[in-house]
């Protein structure tokens, strides 16, 4: 299954780093539970919870605390996963396939490896115009960026 792209990226946001670690690393990080708990969240916000089931269909559920204490779960579907190259999630079913109530993205994260390096690049793309200039001003590129930071330090350690 190949994902649908956004080519005019009215509804995309992208972010893109090189990552000083091989891509196995890289996925790992993405694929492993405990591992995700440790970078997925801009500090000081954390992951409390992570269930990754990363298989096309499987289901990706984890939980994120604010500094205040309040949790916002997540949960979507693999849409597609290619081991140590890519994977595809969206927030549009839940487990078993199940619509979720209110869809807002899909997310397609590629890893290439460049002489021993990983560029890694996240393309967020929306269900609206709307959500894409929602998800710009709650911060895309500070907090994912600031993620992918703390994911290049994370694998620099495995």
């Amino acid at each position: 299954m190949t994902a649908a792209t956004d080519t005019g990226g009215e509804r995309e946001l992208v972010l893109t780093r090189l990552i000083d670690a091989p891509r196995e690393k890289v996925y790992r990080a993405f694929t492993e539970a405990e591992l995700l708990k440790q970078w997925f969240a801009p500090l000081p916000w954390t992951i409390t919870e992570a269930e990754l089931d990363v298989r096309a269909g499987g289901t990706n559920r984890f939980v994120m605390r604010s500094p205040e204490g309040e949790l916002y779960p997540n949960q979507g579907i693999y849409l597609e996963v290619v081991p140590n190259e890519k994977i595809v999630v969206t927030d549009a079913f839940t487990e078993a396939w199940k619509p979720s109530e209110k869809p807002f993205m899909t997310a397609v994260m590629t890893f290439e490896n460049e002489g021993g390096k990983t560029r890694y690049t996240a393309r967020a793309l929306h269900w609206s115009v709307e959500d894409r200039d929602a998800h710009e001003k709650m911060g895309f590129h500070e907090g994912w960026g600031q993620c992918a930071d703390q994911l290049a330090t994370l694998v620099a350690k495995l």
